[in-house]
């Protein structure tokens, strides 16, 4: 009865929306002078997509008009007014709120706060534009935000220890948001290169949480060089790459050796990269021949794991 009730309130509302009157603004009379202060990740912007496509645009934008006179500043509703001009919509409904610039930051953020809206990089963008744009104090900004100074400084932090190439970086969507926490642990000479590695390895926030760790552990240039060079070497068995997704066109049995063989094709990249890291200047003594025995057993079971599957290859008839 509840979801019956809840249900008949929303064909209401979507009614009354319909039917009332409605203030419109054409898109290209938008003021989106604040989008830098945004992202738009395509997963994000395929699910609102998806729902409006479903069910329409079902509430308005909203707009600061005390912001420059005849100007209608976008304040949310950034996402909407994307797929809106994708699909060749003329114009927008809008809701309008007489907002100064340092108000419609506040209210970019308050728009968002009950269901998380925006990432913690978009929020510090925010914070940091109402102290350095606005000169407001990290006070003030916590009283406008209900939000306690811990909070704000925490964001501040984030937005101006961050390497700029890196907020580009990931207003282009060529690295997560979620790494700019990672990356500003470090220092700045050194978020770049752990970017670069975190691409190459295509590491999960908390494999970066571990590899930043290493780095802050040293300050030998060296071994930093080393942690960035390997850094699956660094994570547990645990941390590593999943490899527990199952192909659909493998049975049960097939599934388990490919689980065997991605491991085993992982571990065979990272001994041909410390092989050509430390031979031959760096293997001394009896190093090699130590290693090369454990080289061959290795070359014996991978030899015999393919002449195996080239049997049962042959013996099914498939080419």
């Amino acid at each position: 009865m509840r979801t019956m009730r809840k249900e008949r309130c929303r064909r209401r509302k979507r009614m009354t929306q319909a039917t009332a009157p409605r203030d419109e603004v054409a898109i290209e009379r938008l003021d989106q002078r604040y989008a830098n202060l945004r992202l738009c990740s395509p997963a994000e912007l395929g699910r609102v997509r998806t729902s409006i496509e479903r069910m329409g645009i079902l509430s308005p934008i909203l707009v600061a008009t005390a912001i420059e006179a005849e100007r209608a500043v976008l304040v949310d509703g950034f996402k909407r007014v994307r797929i809106a001009t994708d699909r060749g919509d003329a114009v927008m409904w809008v809701r309008r709120v007489a907002l100064d610039a340092p108000g419609a930051k506040v209210a970019m953020i308050a728009a968002n706060a009950g269901h998380r809206g925006l990432c913690d990089l978009e929020e510090a963008w925010i914070v940091g534009s109402l102290c350095r744009d606005h000169k407001l104090t990290q006070v003030e900004v916590g009283k406008a935000l209900r939000r306690d100074k811990s909070w704000v400084c925490r964001r501040l932090m984030l937005a101006e220890r961050l390497e700029g190439v890196l907020q580009d970086d990931i207003r282009l969507g060529l690295l997560s948001s979620t790494m700019a926490r990672e990356l500003v642990r470090l220092p700045r000479g050194n978020q770049v290169a752990m970017a670069a590695t975190i691409r190459e390895h295509e590491l999960t926030s908390k494999q970066a949480h571990r590899v930043v760790t290493e780095l802050l552990r040293t300050a030998d240039p060296a071994a930093r060089d080393e942690v960035l060079g390997d850094p699956l070497r660094y994570l547990s068995t645990v941390e590593l790459p999943p490899t527990n997704v199952e192909d659909p066109r493998l049975g049960k049995g097939g599934n388990d050796v490919r689980r065997s063989l991605l491991c085993f094709s992982g571990a065979a990249e990272r001994l041909a990269r410390s092989v050509a890291q430390y031979a031959p200047t760096g293997l001394i003594g009896d190093d090699a021949r130590i290693l090369a025995s454990l080289v061959e057993r290795a070359l014996r079971s991978s030899d015999e794991t393919t002449a195996l599957l080239e049997r049962l290859t042959r013996d099914s008839g498939t080419p």
